[in-house]
Parts: C-alpha cells; sequence; structure tokens
C-alpha cells in the first residue's frame, strides 16, 4: 500500500498559501500512515521537515512493511513545495535521539515544531492485546507495547524540548489515539490503554512548562484511519476502501491520514493556537470544524462524535450523518 510517488487530491488555491514559511518541523515517526501525511502538509505549508522513523531503503523494522520508508516520506514532502529530510532513528535509542538533535541544531539551530506521532505496535494488538485482561497479555508484548507508544514519547519530549524552546513559538504535538473524553472509556487492554492515555497527559504536564515560552502541547487524535496498514488488514485500498464497510459497519466513518495531517498543520499557522490549545487533547474532527478543514474526499468525519452517539449510545443515525 505504499504512496510511492503519488500525492493526494489537493485543493490547489489553499496550496498556494505557505504559512509555515520559515519553520523547522520535526515529525517523529513519519514512515508511513498519520506521521507521513502530517510531515507532507508541513512541508506542504512551506516547513522544513526533518523525518525520522526505523524503515530505509536498507532495513525495515518490526513492523515489517519494508515498501514504505522515511526516504519517500521526505521525497514526498519536497514533491509537496517543501524540504523533506530523512534521518533514519529508533527513538527508543537516546544516542540515536541525541544524535538527531545535533544535526538538527547544527543545520537549524532551532526547531518550532514536534509532532511525536512515534508507535509501530499494531503488530502487537492483534495478536496480543486485544480481547485478553492484561494477565492474559504476554508480559513481553505488554512491555513493548509501553516502550513503543510511552516510552519512545518521553525520550523525545526530554531530548527534543530544549531545541524546540529556542523557537519563538514552539509548538509540540502528540498523536495519540483517543481524547480525554474519548479514553474515559477503557481501550480493551490496560497495556493499550496506558500508552494511548499517557500522550494525553504528555501534552497536559508540557503545557505547563512550555508556556513561560509561549509555547503549546496538544495532543491529537486521528479518527478511524484508514492507513496502509489498516487498508491491508481490511484488504481494500483508498480507491475502493467502502468496499470493507460490509465487514466492519464502523469503517463507514473512516478517515484517510491526509484528514489529520490538513488539521495539525491548521493548527500549527494558527498565530492564537496557545490560547485556545495548549495542555488540551482534541481530534481531527474537532479541529476541522474549527479550521474549516476538509478530507481528501471533500468530507468532514467526526468519529469519535459518530462513536459516542451511535456505537455507544444507540442513536439511530448513520456515519453520513458525521461525514
Amino acid at each position: 500500500m505504499s504512496q510511492k510517488t503519488s500525492l493526494p487530491n489537493i485543493d490547489r488555491n489553499a496550496s498556494q498559501e505557505r504559512p509555515l514559511a520559515g519553520r523547522i518541523a520535526l515529525v517523529a515517526g513519519a514512515t508511513r500512515g498519520a506521521g507521513r501525511a502530517q510531515a507532507v502538509e508541513l512541508g506542504r505549508a512551506g516547513a522544513t521537515v526533518y523525518v525520522t522513523g526505523r524503515t530505509t531503503r536498507t532495513q525495515a523494522s518490526e513492523v515489517g512493511r519494508a515498501t514504505e520508508t522515511i526516504e519517500e516520506t521526505a521525497e514526498l514532502v519536497t514533491a509537496a513545495g517543501g524540504t523533506g529530510t530523512a534521518v533514519p532513528t529508533d527513538h527508543l535509542d537516546e544516542e540515536q535521539v541525541r544524535s538527531l538533535v545535533r544535526r538538527i541544531d547544527q543545520e537549524q539551530g532551532r526547531l518550532d515544531i514536534l509532532v511525536n506521532d512515534l508507535w509501530g505496535g499494531e503488530h502487537l494488538l492483534v495478536a496480543s492485546v486485544f480481547g485478553k485482561k492484561s494477565w492474559e497479555t504476554p508480559l513481553a508484548d505488554g512491555l513493548r507495547i509501553l516502550d513503543l507508544g510511552v516510552r519512545s514519547h518521553v525520550i523525545t519530549a526530554a531530548l527534543v524540548l530544549p531545541l524546540l524552546i529556542r523557537s519563538d513559538a514552539p509548538l509540540h504535538v502528540e498523536i495519540t489515539d483517543g481524547t480525554a473524553v474519548s479514553n474515559r472509556r477503557y481501550r480493551e487492554n490496560m497495556y493499550y490503554d496506558l500508552a494511548k492515555n499517557a500522550p494525553i497527559r504528555l501534552a497536559f504536564g508540557l503545557g505547563q512548562e512550555l508556556a513561560q515560552y509561549g509555547g503549546t502541547a496538544v495532543a491529537v487524535s486521528p479518527g478511524f484511519m484508514r492507513s496502509e496498514q489498516m487498508l491491508a488488514h481490511f484488504g481494500v485500498t483508498e480507491e475502493n476502501w467502502r468496499d470493507a464497510i460490509a465487514r466492519e459497519p464502523a469503517f463507514a466513518i473512516a478517515e484517510s491520514p491526509y484528514f489529520l495531517a490538513r488539521t495539525v498543520a491548521a493548527l500549527a499557522a494558527d498565530p492564537d493556537r496557545a490560547e485556545r490549545w495548549n495542555g488540551r487533547s482534541t481530534s481531527s474532527g474537532e479541529l476541522a470544524g474549527i479550521y474549516g478543514v476538509r478530507d481528501v474526499d471533500g468530507s468532514r468525519p467526526d468519529a469519535w462524535a459518530y462513536f459516542e452517539d451511535v456505537t455507544h449510545g444507540g442513536k439511530d443515525a448513520s456515519a453520513d450523518d458525521y461525514r
């Protein structure tokens, strides 16, 4: 499901504006999915974007999807109008992250935007997590989920923030699954629940610390995202993704990775973002409503509202009512 050399259809009038021109961004975990799309959209808005990940053209990570690489992501950033630079980095390796920070410092002297989109644990969810109690989950798999979803985020924040606060308006975005409101419901397994709630608390705490620097820390969640892995799981492509609705009715509310990416780019360009978002958690659907963003198909899906009202609340409504 690699995106290779193509980009999604875009609003050409909107693409003429470059509100992030001159800004330096790092998207940690940009090999595929939301990370890749966010890097591309930040580049489209004019930013210089460093992209990191573990899968390169010569080495694949444990995720096992060798066709999607950080080099390709960097090329897509540049093709969109930004400047993309790929830096192979395992964010659980402190020295690799320190080396990344030194490189950005030497080449740019500062960092304006950090998108912490590290994960790569989907292969563990189906095999070890969902449908199992915490004590039934293999401990090694549970701890690996916490490494990928929590420890990597903490290491990255700790080592990158000293560079980020040199910016005149530092922005730290934590990407997770769910918001503080939606995650009041248990996320099916203790390890996964911890991994996806931790970034929300990271954004809350870092918001307190960044406030004195005029900064913003915010946690952002996509809805039901049509990542490359999700499309492959259902045996469909972006072109025929609706065929999967027969198997999973909730897929009708699915959004492309570029929906989240466009909302994050809009947030990054908002001069009032600190007042609006610092310390908060939000979703692609909420941000899209505020910033007037639409997905690649012209829709504006609000998956978390759909889940709350229809899936959990029993409301008689269709996914189309939430698009």
